[in-house]
């Protein structure tokens, strides 16, 4: 049950960085603070979730990038600068689209992993 609630966050995370960054050119994103401080914490948030979630779990998933997410919430703690930059761009314009997709076809696929019941 733990691991629907982690799906649930990475989901919702997920949906509201497509959602700030739509649209959205690399600098854009960049230049706005508060644009781009909002996408970082649902990063953190999608990042921190995907970590928590068991290697059992992970093993059914096995097109997540797990360890793509694992590697992105260490450049997330990075001091602002080039390397945050890049990490959270690539975060935006790939890991975050692919991992949406991958959930979606789990849902329909596998969607004992996304119910809420003990």
């Amino acid at each position: 049950m733990i691991h629907s609630a982690l799906l649930s966050l990475i989901e919702q995370a997920g949906t509201s960085v497509a959602i700030l960054t739509e649209g959205l050119a690399r600098d854009e994103l960049l230049r706005s603070r508060l644009t781009r401080f909002e996408v970082l914490r649902q990063l953190n948030t999608l990042a921190d979730s995907a970590a928590q979630v068991d290697p059992a779990e992970r093993s059914r998933m096995p097109e997540l990038d797990w360890d793509g997410w694992d590697a992105m919430r260490l450049r997330f703690l990075c001091p602002a600068g080039q390397a945050l930059d890049e990490a959270l761009w690539f975060a935006c314009e790939s890991l975050v689209p692919a991992t949406l997709l991958w959930l979606r076809v789990y849902q329909q696929s596998q969607p004992e992993l996304f119910r809420m019941a003990p």
